[in-house]
């Protein structure tokens, strides 16, 4: 078995076609086949069921494929390592909740972008356990996710510790409990949000059952809503900061430790810090210190 083995059944595996992987590493379509063949020879099983529609993976291809995507990620983080360049270049893949993006990264991203230019930085947006998943399976470098997260291979950093607040339109008096709002209608993000989680154990602790509730994509159609009068919401105290400042919201303080909330941001242990990630791990602490 050699690496280009190793690759042409990893590929083939992610794309579910031969054909499809032979176009994506520019070989003839015979040259996988017979590879795969060979591979197949030489650990004496067989890694795909063909049929009419195509191919997929036999049990001991699913064994392999797990190993195969490890070895690749050893080889790039081989290759980073013994570059000569110290300066940040290459690809820097990092995950975060669409909120914490929206409201506490642009800054950051921008900065990063301006010092850093030779790398190619992407930001995909998801919830906590999707972005966990990633980083476990080294197609994220890291992510900013909603704590506390409890895994063995993963280095956790606090980002960001903050208080949720009760929103209500401005006319409401001032709230002390989320009680005093039981009856009326609850804003949520959609259902898989971290936020949305914390918030119904909040009520679900203080013993709260909504007349209804409803969900939102955007947290400003969430704070436009509650303006108008249609319920109430929480949210962390930095998304909503201006809009309170404003006039357009009243954001009312809750007691106890439970109404706070904190961002963390997640890699894996054993990955390679190369000099991308070490820079943006710089420029974050920096940010949010």
């Amino acid at each position: 078995m050699d690496i280009q083995m190793l690759k042409m059944f990893y590929t083939t595996a992610q794309e579910g076609s031969i054909s499809k992987a032979a176009n994506k590493l520019n070989f003839a379509q015979s040259n996988v086949t017979q590879k795969i063949k060979q591979l197949e020879a030489d650990l004496q099983t067989t890694l795909f069921y063909r049929h009419n529609r195509g191919i997929m993976l036999t049990p001991s291809g699913q064994i392999l494929v797990a190993y195969a995507k490890q070895i690749m990620h050893v080889m790039q983080e081989a290759r980073a390592a013994v570059s000569d360049s110290a300066v940040p270049t290459g690809a820097l893949h990092i995950g975060s909740l669409e909120t914490t993006a929206a409201v506490r990264l642009p800054f950051l991203l921008t900065k990063y972008h301006a010092d850093y230019p030779q790398v190619d930085l992407t930001l995909a947006t998801g919830p906590t356990e999707k972005h966990i998943q990633a980083v476990l399976d080294y197609e994220l470098h890291g992510a900013f996710v909603s704590g506390p997260v409890i895994h063995p291979d993963l280095i956790q950093e606090n980002v960001i510790d903050e208080e949720f607040v009760l929103l209500t339109p401005v006319s409401h008096p001032p709230i002390t409990t989320i009680k005093e709002v039981q009856l009326r209608t609850l804003l949520l993000f959609p259902s898989g949000c971290t936020y949305r989680s914390k918030i119904l154990q909040l009520i679900d602790e203080e013993k709260v059952v909504p007349n209804k509730v409803m969900q939102f994509e955007s947290i400003e159609t969430i704070i436009g809503c509650v303006s108008a009068g249609l319920g109430f919401s929480l949210m962390p105290r930095s998304f909503v900061k201006d809009s309170v400042q404003q006039g357009r919201i009243r954001g009312h303080e809750l007691p106890g430790k439970n109404a706070k909330v904190t961002t963390l941001f997640i890699r894996r242990r054993d990955a390679l810090i190369t000099p991308a990630l070490s820079a943006f791990i710089t420029e974050m602490r920096a940010h949010f210190k």
